[in-house]
């Protein structure tokens, strides 16, 4: 499949518009993501995992392992980059396959419900999507939207996830339906939380530690907040980060489209310095590792 942009700032998306989100749904997603959006697409996937901890089962389970507790950095670096394998490879290419693999062993050593896998792989398509029609520099095309539902289905299905609605809007809707249904406070909700947001504050010098946790605390919604049990953001806090991001993406429409994938190339990656050279996906995660974390 070519995959050569046309000319100019917009020439991803009059490539896109020459696809097919079914049929070229990889494709797609792999402009979008890796192409487009890198860095957008990053911080909604870290909100996205986030999200999901507040799932008390999911919450529970992970708690349960220790991971978090113990290595928290290597856990986000693990899950990030078996899902940027696919991403960038498409999950029925060798290194896609080796990565399914992986994640589909260290799934099988714990009792996850099949409506559990099914909520933590819709906020892989929905949280992505939100976060760039609200912050990124363009708004996404609707065949950016039904391809990256399709990839997703597909990676869904390869992982032994039953009972996938069909339909975009279907999926959707069972989304927001488990998080009316299952959001609530609990103490694991509130131990993997504080985890995750002390793992995104160790990310930058001590000194902005209370200014990263506001950012957070201003960025989740109410729902998300009593689930942790944190306090409410500061409106003034949000403001300035929504007005901080959506200057970001007014710098970023003015810049050259970006010729080379972004997926995997983090050369900040703290546990595999380097990655992919000398790394495979099975190199990735641990004989016991956190499930779904890895999803």
């Amino acid at each position: 499949m070519d995959v050569s942009p046309k000319k100019g700032r917009f020439g991803w998306l009059r490539r896109i518009e020459e696809l097919d989100p079914v049929r070229d749904c990889h494709t797609i997603h792999r402009i979008t993501a890796g192409y487009e959006f890198p860095w957008d697409y990053q911080r909604a996937l870290e909100f996205a995992l986030f999200r999901t901890y507040c799932v008390p089962s999911i919450s529970e389970l992970l708690a349960r392992t220790g991971e978090f507790e113990k290595r928290p950095q290597k856990r986000y670096d693990d899950t990030a980059l078996l899902m940027s394998e696919m991403l960038e490879h498409g999950y029925d290419s060798e290194r896609g396959r080796e990565s399914l693999r992986t994640v589909n062993r260290m799934h099988a050593q714990y009792d996850i419900s099949n409506d559990d896998m099914l909520y933590v792989l819709t906020t892989f398509i929905y949280e992505p999507i939100e976060w760039i029609d609200t912050y990124g520099w363009r708004r996404l095309h609707p065949k950016e939207r039904l391809a990256t539902f399709h990839f997703y289905s597909e990676v869904g299905k390869r992982m032994g996830i039953k009972h996938i609605p069909e339909s975009y809007t279907e999926f959707a809707q069972f989304k927001l339906d488990y998080e009316e249904r299952t959001f609530r406070f609990s103490e694991d909700n509130r131990r993997i939380g504080t985890y995750t947001l002390d793992l995104y504050c160790s990310w930058y010098p001590a000194a902005l530690t209370p200014a990263v946790q506001q950012g957070v605390f201003a960025l989740l919604d109410d729902r998300m907040a009593g689930a942790f049990g944190f306090p409410a953001g500061s409106p003034t806090v949000e403001r300035v980060a929504v007005r901080a991001l959506r200057a970001r993406a007014r710098v970023e429409r003015f810049l050259p489209k970006r010729t080379q994938s972004r997926a995997t190339a983090d050369p900040s990656n703290k546990t595999y310095p380097g990655y992919p050279v000398g790394y495979s996906p099975r190199d990735l995660g641990t004989h016991r590792s956190c499930p779904v974390a890895a999803t």
